[in-house]
């Protein structure tokens, strides 16, 4: 598949229509078309390891910028690699209603980092946020997640390399002054967020919205048992 800028400064990518991806401001996967192409002239002149193209998402005609690799070269034309890189990435949504502030706050960092590529740094948070829900809940309910951790490692049938790396995450212990985070590559990555959203749903967001549908079941029960039927008026 080639990707080249000629030297009219046109750009012509073999996949041009087909090209599409997940949009970073309207999350929709949408067709995405280039609307800023670097100059031909500069770019020979400076022969720079990467460029970058602006695209338009179809969906909501927001900028999307793309970095390419440069493969060649030559006197009419610039060979970019077909393998770009996303400078905007779609962020993680969650539900934050039933958590606690500090839970909230650090794992909103971690969604960030994730979005934004940095593994390392998303390991990280998502210890703290661990570390943070377990002295929430409680020794009982730590132990309680981790069993949640094997079934969910069982129901999602997660390899043993990639569960050793999420467990070694999220019940590591930070007691160290330099903690043993584990790199991970992008699909850890997305397993770690996975397992981390499943966790903080069962121990916050499950339970919140149940007890707060019982709360409702129990106002409209009693508000039914104090209410008097007109035939109940007549009898009495």
């Amino acid at each position: 598949m080639a990707v080249i800028i000629d030297s009219s400064g046109r750009l012509h990518h073999d996949q041009d229509r087909g090209l599409a991806l997940l949009c970073p401001h309207c999350s929709v996967l949408a067709h995405i078309t280039p609307i800023s192409v670097p100059d031909f002239n500069q770019v020979q002149l400076h022969k720079p390891s990467h460029v970058g193209i602006v695209y338009r998402c179809e969906a909501c005609n927001a900028p999307i910028f793309l970095k390419f690799p440069v493969k060649l070269y030559a006197g009419s034309r610039i060979e970019l690699s077909p393998s770009f890189v996303e400078l905007e990435r779609p962020r993680e949504k969650f539900s934050f209603t039933h958590l606690p502030e500090e839970a909230e706050a650090l794992f909103k960092e971690a969604l960030a980092c994730f979005s934004t590529g940095c593994y390392v740094a998303f390991a990280a948070m998502c210890r703290r946020t661990a570390q943070s829900a377990f002295a929430d809940l409680g020794e009982n309910a730590k132990l309680a997640l981790y069993d949640q951790l094997n079934d969910v490692r069982r129901m999602a049938e997660i390899e043993d390399r990639t569960f050793v790396v999420v467990k070694q995450v999220i019940f590591g212990s930070d007691s160290d002054p330099k903690p043993n985070l584990p790199r991970l590559d992008a699909y850890q990555a997305g397993v770690l967020l996975e397992v981390m959203k499943d966790m903080l749903y069962q121990a916050y967001v499950r339970r919140g919205r149940l007890q707060q549908a019982m709360m409702v079941r129990r106002y409209f029960a009693e508000e039914t048992g104090n209410k008097v039927t007109p035939l109940e008026k007549a009898r009495s």
